[in-house]
C-alpha cells in the first residue's frame, strides 16, 4: 500500500521508518518546505492513503487538497478541532474516508474505556472529585493534550457531571503520560497510561491507514478497534 506522509517531525520520521514492516511504501513526503499546493497537483500519485502528522493549523488545507484528489487520510496531529465541522464537510462532499484520533495507541483506547466506566461509578458518589494530569516533551505545543481532552469527554460521557480539573507538564523528552484521579473523602484512586516508546503511535497510525483503505466516511479509532 502506498502512503503519502504529511509532516516529517518526530512522528513523521517514525511512520517513514516503520512503514515497510506494515507492508506500506512511502510514496512521498510533504513538509513545510514543500511547494504550496503540491498535494493538489498529484505529484506523488498513485497514493492509497495519506497520513498527516503535521500541524493543527494546516490540517484543513491538507484535507481539502487530498479531497480534491479523492485520497483517504489518517489525521494524527492535534490542535485542529476548532476546524472539525468544516473538515467533516470537506470529507463528506468528496466522499473520502478519514480516521482522526488524538492518540493512535491501541492501549490508550482500552484505557479510555476503563476510565469511562470508572467515571460512571465515581460519578454516582457525591463525595468524589476528579482530575486529569498529562505530561509530554517540551516540544509539544498544545496543552492540555488532545488525549487529555478525549479522556475528559469519556469521563463526562460515562456519567461524571462535576468539574474535572485538567493540568499539563511540558518537560524534557517525555513521550506521554496520562493520569486520571478520583479523590474521595478518605481514599484516592488513580489510573495511569504511560508511553515508553513513541513508536506505538506510528504503529497505530499505519494500522489505521491499512484499515481505512477503500472505506468512505468519517471514523474514530474506536471504529477501527471495535470492528465497526
Amino acid at each position: 500500500m502506498r502512503i503519502l506522509l504529511i509532516g516529517h517531525g518526530r512522528m513523521g520520521k517514525l511512520v517513514e521508518s516503520l512503514a515497510p514492516a506494515h507492508g506500506c511504501e512511502v510514496a512521498g513526503i510533504v513538509t513545510t518546505r514543500s511547494e504550496p499546493g503540491v498535494i493538489a497537483r498529484g505529484i506523488y500519485e498513485p497514493v492509497d492513503v495519506a497520513v498527516d502528522f503535521s500541524h493543527g493549523a494546516s490540517v484543513r488545507d491538507h484535507l481539502a487538497q487530498l479531497a480534491a484528489r479523492h485520497i483517504n487520510v489518517v489525521i494524527g496531529t492535534t490542535g485542529w478541532q476548532t476546524d472539525e465541522a468544516r473538515c467533516k464537510a470537506i470529507a463528506a462532499q468528496a466522499n473520502i474516508g478519514v480516521i482522526a484520533a488524538a492518540n493512535f495507541s491501541i492501549g490508550m483506547h482500552i484505557f479510555r474505556a476503563v476510565v469511562e466506566r470508572a467515571a460512571g461509578l465515581f460519578g454516582a458518589r457525591g463525595d468524589a472529585g476528579a482530575w486529569i494530569h498529562e505530561s509530554h516533551h517540551s516540544g509539544k505545543k498544545d496543552a492540555p493534550s488532545g488525549t487529555a481532552l478525549m479522556l475528559r469527554a469519556a469521563m463526562e460521557k460515562g456519567g461524571f457531571t462535576r468539574a474535572i480539573d485538567v493540568s499539563s507538564t511540558r518537560a524534557g523528552t517525555i513521550p506521554g503520560t496520562h493520569t486520571v484521579g478520583f479523590d474521595g473523602t478518605a481514599e484516592v484512586v488513580t489510573l495511569t497510561h504511560e508511553v515508553r516508546d513513541r513508536s506505538v503511535f506510528a504503529h497505530g497510525a499505519l494500522e489505521a491507514a491499512k484499515w481505512l483503505k477503500g472505506r468512505r466516511g468519517w471514523f474514530t479509532i474506536q471504529d477501527m478497534t471495535e470492528g465497526h
